[in-house]
């Protein structure tokens, strides 16, 4: 069979096949048995069809394509084992699939154009001796006080208070009914606005601005008429902009009275005997969270600089390939949270989603292959040994290791130790100095303003909530 081959972009091998005419008539010959086999046409008993009746019952047109389905594959398939290709992924036709059924005859010869993806050509123009700059991260000790803080949160009674209006930090149980105004109009209540027993953490920031900071101050049994305006970008776009007003009536207020942050507090909250312990572990545990995220922006700075000397067309199937494995571990982490995936990833979310994923997909693939090149130029290799060692200790482990993939446990594990290796590597055959953490980054906002959105998705979910309680009651 005689093959023309064609260097194409992205990474794709052009196939001019030239299909014999025995080739073409034995293929036909086959498909023909296969169908007339298969098919019960009254008055025949089956696989006693005549040529012409099953034919005529078929149709020319069709089954000729069905032929030539079968015949293209066939021919590709030989062409890429005869030519020696390193193909991946399936062929793609480039002849008119009409062209072909119009053209074809059986026992004669036929030639078809088809392309095949092929691993990336790479090409790395420099794969040591880089000069980079990265963050520092120092541990943020006072991170322990705000843990312990919020460990006495999570553990607060909740005390009802009566002698006192509600202020910043109490829980609110609140009737409210919400009515949007428009001018012109009388204001009318609208879907989600309303809502009775309702609970409210007095925080700044929390649900649209202006509604805690009404409830604030009110006492018990006190209604009040609180006047808000919809942020611009509220998800219902007929309350975007608009004023409301809510009528608010308190019917409890609660205290969070804190537990004492003692020894007994410490074996509650963890498995230390004493406070002492207990914050001991999180210092070292803060210590080695710097430590981490400074190994991660020296090994996320070196690999820009390396990425940058890349010289490489990825081929689509690749890039799909990566794009369904980040899909893929999106909705397993969506599902752990307990989400029903099916409702939630309707087919127009999951193009939206593989079109954003897209771009990380290309990156990742693009520091893969170049570190690929740096393990061939430097003869970085994992020893058995090793793999063993790492994957016994993993295994170790996991609880239940019936459910592990050994074979597939090895291949990460090998996959990690090469890149740690590689990335080690490269450090110490460049120079990388770090600087303080903020230099390389825009500083945040000290106080980032609440996100319309999100204090939307916080109102309605709640609402949500606390109708679901009445109902169950």
């Amino acid at each position: 069979m005689k093959v023309t081959q064609e260097k194409l972009p992205d990474s794709q091998v052009g196939l001019e096949i030239e299909i014999p005419a025995d080739m073409s008539r034995q293929t036909y010959e086959q498909v023909l048995r296969k169908y007339m086999n298969s098919m019960n046409i009254p008055g025949f008993r089956k696989g006693k069809v005549p040529r012409q009746v099953f034919l005529q019952r078929v149709g020319v047109t069709q089954f000729k394509a069905a032929v030539l389905e079968e015949l293209v594959q066939n021919a590709v398939d030989k062409a890429i084992k005869q030519e020696e290709i390193e193909a991946i992924g399936n062929y793609q036709l480039k002849s008119s699939i009409d062209d072909l059924i119009a053209q074809y005859e059986p026992g004669q010869d036929l030639t078809i154009s088809a392309a095949v993806d092929v691993p990336p050509r790479v090409t790395l123009k420099q794969y040591s001796g880089f000069t980079a700059q990265a963050e520092e991260v120092k541990p943020k000790l006072e991170q322990v006080d705000e843990t312990l803080e919020q460990y006495r949160t999570n553990l607060a009674t909740l005390v009802p208070v009566e002698d006192r209006p509600a202020q910043i930090g109490d829980i609110a149980v609140v009737d409210f009914v919400g009515k949007v105004k428009r001018e012109g109009e009388e204001p009318e209540e609208f879907s989600g606005g309303s809502a009775q027993d309702f609970q409210v953490e007095l925080q700044d920031g929390r649900f649209i601005e202006g509604f805690v900071q009404g409830i604030v101050g009110m006492t018990l049994d006190e209604t009040k008429e609180i006047e808000v305006t919809f942020p611009e970008g509220y998800p219902q776009e007929d309350l975007a902009g608009q004023e409301a007003v809510f009528t608010i009536t308190v019917k409890e207020i609660k205290e969070k009275e804190l537990p004492e942050l003692d020894d007994d507090f410490a074996q509650e909250v963890s498995e230390f005997e004493t406070l002492a312990e207990l914050r001991q572990s999180l210092e070292e545990r803060y210590r080695n969270e710097a430590e981490q995220q400074t190994k991660t922006n020296r090994e996320q700075a070196l690999l820009a600089e390396l990425v940058k000397q890349l010289d490489v067309e990825i081929p689509s199937t690749l890039i799909q390939r990566e794009v369904d494995f980040l899909l893929t571990q999106t909705v397993m982490q969506l599902s752990n949270q307990g989400l029903d995936v099916n409702k939630l990833l309707t087919p127009e979310l999951i193009a939206g989603m593989r079109e954003r994923t897209r771009p990380e997909a290309i990156e990742r693939l693009q520091r893969t292959l170049a570190l690929g090149e740096v393990a061939k130029h430097a003869s970085i290799t994992v020893e058995e040994a090793e793999i063993e060692a790492k994957a016994d200790e993993m295994m170790a482990e996991i609880s239940d290791p019936t459910k592990v993939d050994p074979q597939r446990l090895r291949e990460v594990v090998q996959e990690d130790l090469l890149q740690d290796k590689i990335l080690a590597w490269l450090e110490e055959n460049s120079t990388l100095e770090l600087v303080p953490e903020g230099t390389l980054t825009p500083a945040e906002e000290e106080e980032a303003s609440p996100d319309p959105a999100v204090a939307s998705i916080d109102v309605e979910a709640e609402v949500v909530e606390a109708a679901a309680e009445d109902s169950e009651e």
